[in-house]
């Protein structure tokens, strides 16, 4: 009994730290903008499944989320950050895409603010009514052992269109998916805050940290919505995962990445070579990369998923 009052005590310091770590705290990176980075581990009992970069928009009145994170109990730490930067209410929220470890928290969002809208896709919307809100709930709690208990999915309510103007307090936000077909998923929402210059990328840009490419995503369109996002010439830009910059520092290395696995393919598949055979001679191009968390179980999955692309495309 008291070796188990003792792993529960051991548990809960562990959960009290990680929520009050100065670790995680929303930077500021414009006047009115801020960005809490997350780390970049998978989702574990550790970091309680938090591994996104919730963003924060700063109104006259009130406050806009971008991608609150991965479960009612993140959506909570994330409130509790942004009280520490504003006292004004939430007022919106944005989800860039489907996968739950950037929306799940939208609970605890609407559970202290239960007027406030929430935007995303109508594809997005549309899949996680349909299963992938509880497949993410399942996922996040088993994988973190169930730190993420008690999560529902709590969906959005507003489908944004391209190329959107939306006005919400005092500041105007740009919508811009379906531009370049399907990227890191078919539910891919960037949004542009217009005052600040800044881009919310979503998954569709990384940096130090490798992505996943679903049966949903599509690597040649991953690359389009990458060089669409460097000609809209903003300030600043907010990678799913990974530190914020500017064009050169958080959307070129992971476009870079992309399009030498690319160029690796299509010359392995003009030569006839399968993915394994073309592993080695790209890996060499990669070198710079191999620091990237989670490059090493991604690379060959990201060569093979580019060699189906590019057959398809030849067909």
């Amino acid at each position: 009994m008291k070796k188990g009052l003792l792993v529960l005590l051991v548990i809960v310091a562990g959960v009290y730290l990680f929520f009050n770590s100065e670790t995680h705290k929303f930077e500021k990176i414009a006047d009115n903008v801020f960005v809490m980075h997350g780390p970049l581990d998978e989702p574990n009992p550790e970091n309680k499944g938090f591994m996104n970069n919730p963003g924060v928009i700063v109104g006259k009145n009130g406050a806009i989320i971008i991608d609150p994170g991965s479960s009612y109990q993140i959506g909570k730490m994330v409130l509790d950050k942004v009280k520490a930067i504003t006292d004004k209410p939430i007022v919106a929220v944005f989800n860039t895409h489907v996968h739950g470890d950037h929306w799940l928290g939208n609970q605890a969002v609407v559970e202290q603010y239960p007027a406030v809208k929430i935007y995303a896709h109508k594809n997005m919307i549309k899949q996680a009514k349909e299963g992938e809100g509880e497949r993410w709930v399942a996922l996040m709690n088993t994988l973190t052992e169930g730190a993420t208990d008690g999560t529902i999915a709590t969906f959005p309510t507003d489908a944004t269109t391209n190329l959107q103007i939306i006005k919400i307090d005092s500041e105007t936000f740009k919508m811009h998916h379906d531009i370049t077909g399907v990227a890191h998923t078919n539910t891919d929402l960037m949004v542009e805050h217009i005052p600040s210059k800044t881009l919310f990328l979503g998954d569709n840009g990384f940096v130090h940290r490798q992505g996943r490419f679903d049966n949903t995503s599509d690597m040649h369109g991953n690359i389009k919505a990458l060089e669409y996002a460097i000609n809209l010439n903003l300030t600043h830009y907010v990678p799913g995962h990974g530190p914020t910059g500017d064009a050169n520092h958080a959307v070129k290395p992971f476009l870079d990445y992309l399009l030498i696995v690319q160029d690796e393919v299509e010359k392995g598949y003009k030569e006839d070579l399968a993915d394994y055979e073309i592993k080695p001679t790209a890996l060499k191009k990669l070198a710079t990369y191999r620091d990237w968390h989670g490059f090493d179980s991604q690379f060959g999955r990201h060569i093979n998923k580019m060699l189906l692309e590019v057959e398809a495309l030849d067909d």
